[in-house]
């Protein structure tokens, strides 16, 4: 596994069992178990997994995500943590890189944010840069039916359009905030937007943000 999705998997293994099975998520309807569950088939079922990116397998995966959110909790924590199968193909670097970093991260923060006394996390420049460059190739798929025009800005100036038309709202703040925002967690993003009041109230209003 990679460095930077590796640290995150633990990161949100140990989140997870520190929080128990019944704390709140930033995932609509989900408390911790559902989430642990969720992380689990995504990795190792993915016969249901696909449920997803095809609707018409939704059905299966909810039925799947429910048996697993029956296991005992300290077993999904404990398949979390001990990585995907031998067999995955989460098990190739590249893979793993490309498909785990932000999950993993935007999860952790899903419980972290969830508490009442969480507090931004400080991210080391490497990591906020490899946030960044995944928010780059996902930014258009991600704002693709945001109501206006969407630039992205990090502090050092960097940016990133999610959606072009017009008027703009620019978003601006730290990678890890910008992937948080960009993925529906905007409420809780720390994220300034800069644009006419009337395309910042209709951006705001929107619920067509993320995947």
């Amino acid at each position: 596994m990679s460095t930077h999705a590796k640290r995150e998997r633990l990161l949100l293994a140990d989140l997870l069992e520190a929080a128990g099975p019944d704390a709140p998520t930033l995932c609509e309807g989900w408390r911790t178990r559902d989430l642990a569950a969720h992380v689990v088939v995504r990795e190792r079922r993915p016969d249901a997994a696909a449920g997803n990116l095809v609707p018409a397998l939704k059905e299966r995966l909810d039925r799947v995500q429910a048996e697993f959110a029956e296991k005992p909790y300290e077993e999904l924590i404990q398949l979390i943590r001990s990585g995907p199968p031998k067999f995955s193909p989460f098990t190739i670097k590249q893979v793993d890189e490309g498909a785990n970093v932000v999950e993993f991260y935007v999860h952790a923060e899903d419980v972290r944010r969830a508490q009442p006394d969480w507090s931004a996390r400080e991210l080391d420049p490497v990591f906020a840069d490899a946030l960044w460059s995944r928010l780059e190739r996902m930014a258009r798929l991600l704002g693709r039916k945001a109501p206006v025009g969407l630039v992205l800005r990090r502090p050092n100036g960097q940016t990133a359009v999610a959606h072009r038309g017009t008027p703009v709202v620019t978003a601006s703040g730290e990678p890890g905030e910008l992937v948080m925002y960009l993925y529906g967690r905007r409420d809780s993003a720390k994220v300034a937007l800069e644009g006419e009041p009337d395309a910042i109230e209709r951006l705001r209003e929107t619920k067509q943000l993320g995947i």
